[in-house]
């Protein structure tokens, strides 16, 4: 049996009504749980807000790791957003399962992950590696860039730094995708084939699905971090002075 996504068509173009849904519903829990954790915000920080400035630390750290000090706090809201929406658009497939079959037999998804998609991965990929490039203008100037990130360390390799911006994008989307994917399809499979089997079957399936849930959860974390140290070991190398 064939998944396949909610396509709807408007004005001669096709959209994926799924992910476009669930793109949507990870920047809606991102904000509530942000607002949620900073309402009311104190000098001593407890609780919600405890686990909020948590998150930005965590983050803060990751940008110490690959930027000079004083690049940080420049692009510390820019890693954060990015690995909060990682973060949840990879564990959102985990939540549930909604779909329906239609006449042609194949199922029709109304929930997964976002990143489970390499159209959403690749996009993520680009945004990346395009911010990377503006800032890097934005410091240098359009000349002072271009010697400093396609000239450096001899202007002959130059044709191998324009390709690794577009190999980075490949890299960076779907090394994301594919974990996110394989993790979906997997727990897809552990459902299917078991718990249809019989009282026994679904029993075992019971505690195989919780089992890989946390794995994946685990995975959709690792994943969140390496992307957002990936970019930013991208962005190091537009902005540092040097290299």
């Amino acid at each position: 049996m064939e998944e396949k996504s909610w396509i709807v068509t408007i004005a001669g173009f096709d959209f994926d009504a799924t992910v476009c849904m669930m793109v949507l519903l990870a920047c809606l829990i991102i904000f509530g749980f942000v607002m949620y954790c900073s309402r009311n915000l104190q000098l001593k920080p407890t609780g919600k807000q405890n686990f909020l400035e948590w998150i930005i630390d965590f983050v803060k750290g990751i940008l110490k790791g690959n930027l000079p000090g004083k690049e940080v706090n420049n692009y510390h809201l820019l890693a954060f957003t990015m690995f909060l929406f990682v973060l949840v658009s990879n564990i959102l497939g985990l939540v549930t399962k909604i779909g329906i079959h239609n006449t042609q037999g194949e199922e029709i998804s109304f929930w997964k992950s976002p990143t489970a998609d390499p159209l959403v991965t690749l996009t993520l990929a680009t945004l990346v590696i395009l911010l990377t490039n503006y800032f890097g203008v934005e410091k240098f100037g359009g000349k002072g860039y271009f010697d400093h990130s396609f000239a450096q360390p001899a202007k002959f390799l130059m044709p191998v730094k324009l390709m690794e911006e577009f190999t980075n994008v490949l890299t960076l989307g779907l090394r994301l995708y594919g974990n996110i994917y394989a993790g979906e399809v997997l727990l897809t499979l552990i459902s299917s084939k078991l718990a249809v089997n019989g009282p026994v079957s679904f029993v075992l399936a019971i505690p195989l699905e919780m089992i890989w849930i946390g794995f994946s959860i685990f995975i959709g974390g690792i994943q969140a971090y390496v992307f957002v140290t990936l970019s930013m070991v991208y962005l190091s190398h537009k902005v540092a002075t040097e290299h």
